[in-house]
């Protein structure tokens, strides 16, 4: 997605730790135009699919998965990190681990909003090591929905969780595909 990728060069911030800073139009403020192209390119990959529930975990995902819910027409879920006292009901719970913060939490669905009868397209801002993905993939097997494939806005190549997914032959679809970020400067894989 070019728009996109013109959008990384241009306002993008490679930080220690190959970790992209995208605040100024992605996970801090937020550039809706932007987010309404994403939302209808993710449409255009997914279109084949049924999709009945788009699931993202908060919160940078939340943007750009009811965006593309608008345009699918379908509720948007998100997992909740850690404890919730408005999550009384039973939930689906599964364990990640955020390398940008450092720290474990619990991702939390409710039972009641995710089924076997959904057919579920995972849409998330990032994708670096795969750890969050794989905690909405175990999410989801446990609701016995059927997965339609994962959506990522940004992906890191040079970082295992893309391979991952597709070893496991998990549809993935990336639309700005990082291949390096050395010494400040971004190559996409073409």
């Amino acid at each position: 997605m070019d728009i996109l990728k013109k959008r990384i060069l241009e306002d993008g911030i490679v930080l220690e730790g190959n970790i992209l800073k995208v605040d100024s139009f992605l996970n801090h403020q937020i550039d809706v135009g932007l987010l309404d192209e994403m939302a209808l390119e993710f449409r255009r990959l997914f279109n084949c699919e049924k999709i009945t529930k788009i699931l993202t975990v908060e919160s940078s995902g939340i943007s750009v998965a009811c965006a593309a819910g608008r345009v699918f027409g379908v509720p948007v879920l998100f997992a909740k990190k850690g404890n919730s006292r408005t999550l009384s009901e039973s939930t689906y719970r599964e364990e990640s681990y955020s390398f940008t913060k450092k720290e474990s939490y619990v991702m939390n669905v409710s039972k009641k909003y995710l089924s076997a009868s959904d057919t579920v397209l995972i849409i998330d801002d990032f994708l670096a090591n795969g750890l969050a993905i794989d905690a909405l993939l175990g999410i989801v097997g446990q609701s016995g929905a059927r997965l339609a494939g994962v959506g990522i806005v940004i992906e890191k190549a040079f970082q295992q969780g893309g391979k991952k997914l597709r070893e496991k032959n998990i549809r993935l679809e990336g639309l700005a595909i990082i291949a390096s970020m050395t010494n400040g400067k971004i190559t996409f894989k073409e």
